[in-house]
């Protein structure tokens, strides 16, 4: 069974991923979904094992494993959802932004 994190921090981490990081929503599902075209993304939610996202107008549920393997600790998240916008922006051949 996979961590689950408490509410509170499932629900910063989803406000701050729907709110100042939309674009890199989409390149993660773009990245690692069956739909290299989406244009939009929403992070659903997320647990020790990985992330979940809507993707599309049709709101496709996508997961993610975490790169670096199962985590427990809500800085580990940052970590890992850096990880797969990096690999994403790697796969697409899209410049990386500083974090």
């Amino acid at each position: 069974m996979s961590h689950e994190f408490a509410s509170e921090v499932r629900r910063a981490v989803l406000t701050h991923m729907n709110g100042d990081h939309r674009d890199d929503n989409v390149l993660i599902a773009r990245a690692f979904g069956p739909h290299p075209e989406a244009t939009t993304a929403e992070m659903t939610g997320f647990d020790g094992a990985g992330g979940e996202w809507a993707v599309g107008p049709d709101a496709v549920a996508l997961r993610v494993p975490w790169l670096g393997g199962s985590i427990t600790e809500r800085a580990e998240v940052r970590r890992e959802i850096v990880a797969l916008y990096d690999e994403a922006c790697r796969r697409l051949g899209v410049p990386v932004r500083p974090h």
